[in-house]
């Protein structure tokens, strides 16, 4: 059975100007549930992360500025909101999901997180709305207990995973591939070990046809034996933050390339929902949604 994490807390609100975003949390399982492509029982419920768990991948001093709410003012500010309690509990069980989302994709081929995709938060920094990076911690996770040795990370977020990249700049055993607005947030970007940067307004068809280039290059090259995939749906036209012009079909297709060739090649991915901030919610729903209804058309 395919598992997905899923926790209240997700849809905790934030501050004034930040709430909409965070209605999709609830809304997914919602959807998915309503039109029966999943079931109560393909939801669990993480528990927040332990700290030895956190510290394979960010460094003590910023973890414990988090844990004991000291984070300095401007640290704040580049995250984007202010720190509190719930908040922080709130990434701790998203990064817990997606761990534990590694282990039922090994059994299952599959499984997702309704949140997670943190790509933002770097070694010692939070960004973009991410406090810690939860694939790459579930990353670490599989090489410090040996789970897996190479690992693909798939990031097709509009914007790039720059928190990812500088946490595995010099990591060997895992490749960082991301395909991302060119010209969007970060305006500093990191070096993966594959970017593809994409110009405003690129089409579906070129935006696909570069992804099946580049997605095989990144396989060819990194032989992984386990993959995370980072499926934000601000790639949409409608997308206020964007500036890529997809359509919601290319988006699905965008989706089925992936999965494609991670149940073609038999490995297990991971996937964590990143971005998405069109104007109508509908839209942020549907897309994710249509990500959830082609995994389990092509795994269940």
């Amino acid at each position: 059975m395919i598992k997905i994490a899923w926790h209240p807390l997700y849809a905790h609100p934030l501050p004034e100007g930040h709430r909409f975003p965070m209605l999709k949390y609830e809304l997914i399982p919602g959807q998915l549930l309503h039109e029966g492509t999943i079931m109560q029982e393909n939801l669990f419920s993480p528990e927040p992360v332990d700290e030895d768990m956190i510290l394979l991948t960010h460094d003590l001093g910023y973890w414990t500025q988090l844990k004991d709410l000291t984070l300095p003012a401007k640290a704040q500010r580049k995250i984007g909101f202010p720190l509190n309690a719930q908040l922080l509990e709130r990434e701790l069980r998203i990064t817990q999901g997606t761990i534990d989302g590694t282990q039922f994709a090994m059994q299952n081929g599959i499984a997702f997180n309704v949140a997670g995709g943190t790509h933002h938060s770097g070694s010692n920094w939070g960004e973009g709305f991410c406090l810690l990076n939860d694939q790459a911690i579930a990353a670490n996770c599989l090489l410090n207990k040996k789970l897996a040795s190479r690992i693909l990370i798939i990031d097709l977020d509009v914007h790039q995973g720059n928190g990812t990249a500088e946490i595995f700049r010099n990591e060997p055993d895992v490749f960082t591939f991301s395909m991302h607005g060119d010209k969007n947030f970060p305006f500093k970007k990191e070096a993966s070990s594959l970017d593809v940067p994409l110009s405003d307004g690129i089409s579906d068809e070129i935006y696909l046809s570069l992804l099946e280039l580049n997605i095989k290059k990144a396989f060819e090259r990194s032989r992984p034996d386990f993959i995370f995939y980072l499926a934000g749906v601000d790639v949409l036209a409608t997308d206020k933050l964007g500036k890529i012009s997809l359509t919601k079909n290319a988006c699905k297709e965008r989706d089925g390339i992936v999965f494609q060739l991670c149940k073609t090649k038999n490995i297990p991915v991971q996937v964590s929902m990143g971005g998405g901030y069109s104007a109508d919610i509908k839209d942020i729903v549907d897309a994710h949604c249509n990500t959830y209804r082609l995994a389990f058309n092509l795994f269940d």
